[in-house]
């Protein structure tokens, strides 16, 4: 009886100091060194890719927006993907797809109105725009619905209105566009891209100084 009783308890002191130090490794010595990694190496990503403009964190490089006026370059629409009330600063509540197929009729119906809105918000007095300009990001939501970059071409398309509201020539807000667009990824992967976040920032500053 006596062994029994000594075999038990060192077995649960073993197990006690087993999970005290497993608890200290995993829980404690582990999290602040893959922190420190992280601060260290990839500082930027770590903390969520963070664009500042105004000494404040206007958002992050990753995350698209919604709601800008038609002063700045628009994003691409996320149609179907629900509203958030709580975080205005994102006009979305969740990340994903709208599930619909290429022949559904509400799709479709959103395509169509994206293109005549795209059409119509662009046009200025000496620029229209042909429906045949318009690229596919420009009426359609991303995968993720938070995209936060658009093509070159769309970009490019808005260049005469965000001009024409904002007092500038057409040829500067076009450098602007030509200095935010980004090449593929390590040449091959992806298409060029431009960040609307950081192009509209670029583009507040442009207007401030005329």
């Amino acid at each position: 009886m006596n062994n029994s009783v000594t075999n038990t308890a060192r077995l649960l002191g073993a197990g006690l100091r087993a999970l005290l130090v497993l608890t200290l490794v995993t829980g404690v010595v582990y999290p602040l060194v893959v922190t420190g990694i992280a601060q260290g190496l990839f500082h930027d990503k770590a903390n969520g890719s963070e664009i500042r403009a105004d000494g404040r964190v206007v958002g992050s490089s990753l995350i698209g927006q919604q709601g800008y006026s038609l002063d700045y370059f628009q994003p691409r629409p996320a149609n179907g993907l629900g509203e958030n009330s709580v975080n205005t600063q994102y006009a979305l509540i969740l990340s994903g797809a709208t599930n619909r197929s290429g022949d559904n009729a509400e799709l479709i119906q959103w395509v169509k109105e994206a293109k005549a809105k795209v059409v119509k918000e662009n046009s200025t007095a000496d620029y229209k725009v042909r429906p045949s300009q318009i690229p596919a990001d420009a009426v359609t939501s991303s995968a993720s619905g938070l995209d936060p970059h658009i093509s070159p071409a769309y970009a490019d398309l808005q260049v005469h209105r965000v001009a024409e509201r904002n007092g500038l020539p057409v040829a500067e807000v076009r450098r602007l566009v030509d200095e935010h667009t980004e090449g593929r990824t390590l040449g091959f992967m992806g298409e060029p891209r431009v960040n609307v976040l950081e192009l509209n920032i670029a583009l507040k500053g442009l207007a401030a100084k005329s």
